[in-house]
């Protein structure tokens, strides 16, 4: 007989109940491979609960590969692999390139210290108000969570982006807004749309690195724009382009990926100026917008999607699982966009527009906005302060935003700095990966929000003291 208990009256439903005893059970060796189960009426008897509780709590334990249902026979103890955990080691002898950090630094590790990654950790995010969405979603009708969406995404979504960006001074209508699936598909859609194989795109160096790859697959001629505290180099954008010709080029203007630093309103005139006169496009990258910390000027409210294609996201304030981005553009190229878009993956997952959109209307978003800013203020500044009384120099110290660029001061084998920092536990993001044609360097990019550890500072001030130098 499996005898189980249930607590009716504590907060762990009985289905998950039931679940955690059975795999007790198995994993203490009451139960062994091939032993047959109670019958879902008879263990719905023996705990007092119904049919359908014993039923769903079975059918989640064969989902999971703890039984098996033999028909007309009842649910058996399914035979399982168990295999021993090697012993946690960091010392992979690995080349750390960009391939190697995208492969990686998605896994999910714990022990793991991921201090150069590229999100906010889940203390920052808005779970609540995704945790309400999900909830209102699910007592819609049918129809609303069971169909394909519109080509250009859910209809009040892009609605509520059009009034989102309007207070940033940029005026489009719903139908130059695209979804996407990120704003990682906003810029494969940009790319694919805007270069052909020989074309020549110009980027911010440092710059985001999972763009280059999206480039070059696409055949196309990555040139790196020097980033300065102030924006992009203006004067090296001009004599680059009179050189190259380029067809585009892509942009992160608000708390830039990886270096935090923004673009002066000089700055952004000045690079539209350049791009009016060499015929190129724009495309800004403005996902980190939502964690700027006062009103900021962008490039897309100068031009108003005569030349720029604007690129937005929620994943990065309300939570990553949701994947919901945005391209806007000049009725020229969102035809183009669109073809692209649904040739590629037919319609964005309506489902998560959805849940975006109830997240913006409840109202609640602007206060978590409002949250996350302050955090991110203080987090900026406590770890500067860290990294700098460890011995690095600081690029630019943000007022806000997620990311820090910083380095040592002499010359450093940043290749064994990362393989004696992973030996530790800790993954760092070199500069190296950063740049378009990964030229060395000795900085890094650092995430506040995963970075303020004293195992970390003290690595970083023992590099600094004795720093390892390519022989």
């Amino acid at each position: 007989m499996l005898a189980i208990t249930l607590d009716t009256s504590g907060k762990v439903p009985l289905v998950s109940q039931i679940v955690a005893a059975v795999t007790a059970r198995i994993a203490e060796g009451v139960l062994r491979p091939g032993t047959r189960l109670p019958s879902v009426r008879v263990l719905a008897a023996q705990c007092e609960v119904s049919t359908l509780t014993v039923s769903n709590a079975y059918n989640r334990l064969v989902a999971e590969g703890y039984l098996e249902a033999r028909r007309a026979s009842g649910y058996y103890v399914a035979a399982r692999k168990t295999t021993r955990e090697p012993p946690r080691r960091f010392a992979p002898a690995v080349s750390i390139d960009a391939l190697w950090l995208l492969q990686r630094v998605y896994e999910d590790d714990p022990a793991l210290l991921k201090v150069g990654a590229g999100w906010l950790p889940e203390s920052h995010l808005f779970t609540d108000g995704l945790r309400h969405a999900l909830a209102a979603l699910a007592k819609r009708p049918a129809s609303a969570v069971s169909r394909y969406g519109n080509p250009h995404g859910y209809a009040p979504l892009r609605r509520s982006i059009q009034m989102l960006l309007a207070q940033r001074a940029i005026d489009c209508e719903p139908d130059n807004i695209i979804l996407t699936h990120g704003a990682s598909q906003a810029l494969d859609l940009a790319a694919r749309g805007l270069l052909q194989a020989g074309d020549t795109a110009f980027v911010d160096d440092p710059g985001y690195c999972n763009l280059f790859p999206t480039l070059r697959a696409l055949g196309v001629r990555v040139v790196g724009i020097e980033r300065t505290t102030q924006g992009p180099n203006v004067e090296a954008l001009r004599q680059l382009a009179e050189r190259h010709r380029p067809r585009v080029f892509f942009t992160n203007t608000i708390l830039h990926n990886p270096t935090g630093t923004g673009c002066s309103p000089a700055v952004i005139y000045r690079v539209l100026r350049v791009a009016e006169e060499f015929d190129f496009h724009i495309v800004e990258d403005d996902i980190f917008a939502g964690m700027a910390p006062d009103q900021v000027p962008n490039i897309a409210s100068l031009d108003q999607f005569r030349r720029v294609l604007y690129v937005g996201s929620f994943s990065k304030t309300v939570s990553p699982s949701l994947r919901v981005g945005y391209l806007v553009a000049g009725r020229d190229l969102v035809e183009r966009m669109l073809y692209l878009k649904l040739s590629g993956g037919l319609t964005s997952s309506e489902v998560t527009e959805q849940l975006v959109h109830t997240i913006l209307v409840d109202g609640h978003h602007r206060l978590h906005l409002a949250r996350l800013r302050d955090k991110l203020a203080a987090a900026q500044k406590s770890v500067c302060d860290s990294l700098a009384s460890a011995g690095l120099d600081i690029f630019h110290r943000p007022s806000g935003g997620m990311f820090v660029w910083a380095g040592f001061k002499g010359a450093t084998d940043m290749g064994e700095v990362a393989r004696r920092a992973l030996e530790q536990g800790i993954m760092l993001a070199p500069g190296s990966l950063f740049c378009a044609d990964q030229k060395a360097t000795t900085f890094m990019r650092f995430n506040v929000t995963h970075a303020d550890h004293a195992r970390l500072y003290r690595f970083l001030e023992e590099m600094a003291s004795v720093p390892p130098v390519a022989a």
